[in-house]
């Protein structure tokens, strides 16, 4: 996205009779003059654009002013999902995701006619709504993706709900995964020697180290999806629960896990089995429901989800 940034940019700085050069694009774009010379490169070499510099205006400007830059085949739909985009991901990433998004679709809507598709319709229309997320910086989120792209090692300071302490972070990062509204980053942490997910609300600081790292083979990776939620591990047990008749209607249509399977009853309760390495986030979900979901299986976690009423019911009965 950048790099058509970039010669559009330098297009237009042309059209206007700017006199552009590698210079100007590097300072504009926080790069290298080799790589804005290279961007230079490219638009004469493989786009035909005809440049000519011009030693005097210490610039280019075309040999041809009829000349115009490929135009972008996009579908109404191309660029209704792109925008749509925009809006879903308006405020993740401290807002950064968005307004790259909507930046690049303005330019899209710029170059391409398509009929029916109007920003400010779109932004009125379609939205999405995300609560009990941990926020991420925007530039946090940056810089941990273009190490990631880059197969930077990268080093933060790290802090979690769970302790009240922060850890110095030595982390090669391989994946952000957006999740219930967070951003967690699953990479190899020299710390624990291990793999990790950091959400990327709890990192701070993030520094370049300048090591590049070789990527293992995404087969060694350790799967995010293979139990429920966000904590996984080798041992995953099956959790069966029945909802009441009442709220089965509801949960018949909901996704939870790639693996769960649905068993309708025959007075119109729901069995929902799905696989689960953690119980962390599943008792959260089945608290959620009150009387209207049953554990039924395994026999620990029903015991934990008993107590937990134990205790709910004692602060209660205590006031």
């Amino acid at each position: 996205m950048s790099s058509i940034e970039r010669l559009f940019w330098f297009d237009q700085q042309i059209r206007d009779n700017r006199w552009p050069n590698a210079s100007t694009m590097a300072r504009r774009f926080e790069i290298s003059a080799k790589t804005a010379q290279r961007t230079i490169e490219f638009l004469r070499d493989r786009i035909g654009a005809p440049l000519i510099y011009q030693p005097q205006q210490r610039g280019y400007c075309y040999e041809d002013s009829s000349f115009s830059l490929p135009q972008v085949p996009v579908t109404q739909n191309e660029l209704l999902a792109i925008l749509l985009a925009r809006n879903l991901l308006a405020e993740s990433a401290g807002g950064l995701i968005g307004e790259s998004i909507a930046a690049f679709g303005r330019k899209l809507l710029g170059q391409v006619q398509v009929a029916g598709i109007d920003e400010h319709l779109l932004q009125q229309s379609f939205s999405a709504c995300w609560n009990g997320y941990a926020h991420s910086e925007g530039a946090t989120f940056e810089l941990v993706a273009g190490a990631l792209l880059r197969h930077q090692t990268i080093e933060f300071q790290f802090s979690s709900p769970a302790s009240p302490a922060t850890t110095h972070r030595r982390v090669n990062p391989y994946h952000l995964r957006h999740y219930n509204g967070n951003w967690l980053l699953q990479g190899w942490c020299h710390l624990r020697s291990g793999w990790r997910l950091f959400n990327l609300a709890g990192v701070a600081d993030v520094q370049l180290t300048g090591d590049v790292f070789s990527p293992v083979p995404l087969s060694d990776w350790p799967q995010l999806d293979a139990a429920y939620g966000v904590f996984q591990g080798e041992k995953q047990q099956e959790v069966v629960l029945r909802f009441t008749a009442q709220r089965a209607r509801w949960i018949s249509r909901e996704y939870w896990h790639p693996a769960q399977r649905m068993e309708p009853q025959a007075d119109g309760r729901l069995l929902l089995r799905l696989p689960v390495a953690d119980y962390r986030e599943i008792k959260l979900k089945i608290l959620q429901y009150g009387s209207e979901v049953e554990v039924l299986a395994p026999d620990d976690l029903r015991g934990q989800i008993r107590n937990e009423i134990e205790k709910m019911r004692l602060r209660y009965m205590a006031q």
